[in-house]
């Protein structure tokens, strides 16, 4: 106890040397800032601003409220990270929802580590920090590799060694920027999965993509029967005939295709020499059987 209350002290004698004029810290190698930089220290909510480079841009109303009732009644238990902007004036690296909630409360004052940053670490800071975070959705982790390569110029190999993760990691993600908005905002939001996201990116057509979407939505799909679907539509029509004619009528390829958009599968199609001929459905699986046999009903 006795230690943490000369932390505590030690961080309000900081705050009040911090609003001294005399000893404004501007870069590492001023009067006072080995004493600064790397301590905690109590800043006014009202001296910090929010972090334009946040790559965050989603906070859960309910979930902040959560965190603003655990800071009233436990405090912030992990400061904030700031970077010195000029004479009493800072800008969040990170932490921004422990900041949100405190001032959801009405605190006055949060403790803070100071760095020493320019707009580049800082935005290099933010993303790395935030990439670390386990309840970011995918779509914004993706955005945040993709600021690195834009803005920082970092590789996907630097990157690798930056965040702690492998190159193909980094790579999957950055592939969800090819799907078409809605879908990212599909995932956004929870209606579909990283794993459909990653089964839709094999197919190229946007225009093909949104009607994949549709079915996994209307359809409840599985990741597997999402690879399943996109693997049938990226193949080859699978249509044959029994006919000497090498040539298949319009028709049937038209049917072919409407009934392979509507199944979700490539259908087969075998024509007789007298016009007659079979359609084959498949399917692999009972959910996948399942779905097929309520698509028919409903045609009806």
């Amino acid at each position: 106890m006795a230690k943490a209350t000369k932390k505590q002290a030690l961080g309000r004698g900081l705050s009040a040397l911090l609003k001294d004029p005399e000893n404004d810290i501007k870069s590492a190698e001023d009067k006072n800032a080995d004493k600064v930089v790397g301590n905690i220290v109590e800043l006014d909510i009202e001296s910090i601003e929010v972090n334009p480079f946040q790559p965050r841009t989603n906070f859960n109303e309910e979930s902040l409220r959560e965190l603003a009732s655990s800071i009233r009644e436990l405090g912030v238990i992990q400061p904030i990270t700031v970077r010195k902007l000029a004479f009493n004036k800072y800008q969040l690296v990170s932490g921004e929802r422990r900041f949100r909630a405190s001032k959801l409360i009405g605190l006055e004052a949060i403790p803070a580590y100071i760095r020493i940053a320019n707009d580049q670490e800082s935005l290099e800071m933010a993303l790395v920090e935030n990439i670390q975070r386990q309840d970011l959705d995918p779509i914004e982790i993706a955005l945040s590799y993709q600021r690195l390569i834009d803005e920082i110029n970092l590789t996907q190999a630097q990157m690798s060694e930056r965040v702690g993760k492998k190159r193909s990691t980094i790579a999957n993600y950055l592939r969800l920027l090819k799907l078409d908005p809605i879908i990212q905002t599909g995932m956004r939001d929870g209606f579909i999965s990283m794993g459909h996201g990653r089964a839709m990116v094999n197919i190229e057509s946007q225009i093909d993509q949104l009607e994949v979407y549709e079915k996994i939505i209307t359809n409840k799909l599985s990741v597997r029967a999402t690879e399943q679907l996109v693997k049938n539509l990226n193949s080859e029509t699978p249509t044959s005939t029994e006919s000497d004619s090498n040539e298949t009528p319009k028709y049937i390829k038209k049917g072919v295709k409407e009934f392979s958009e509507y199944f979700g599968h490539k259908i087969d199609v075998k024509l007789a020499k007298n016009g007659s001929g079979k359609i084959t459905i498949p399917f692999h699986s009972e959910e996948d059987f399942n779905r097929i046999k309520k698509l028919v009903k409903r045609a009806k």
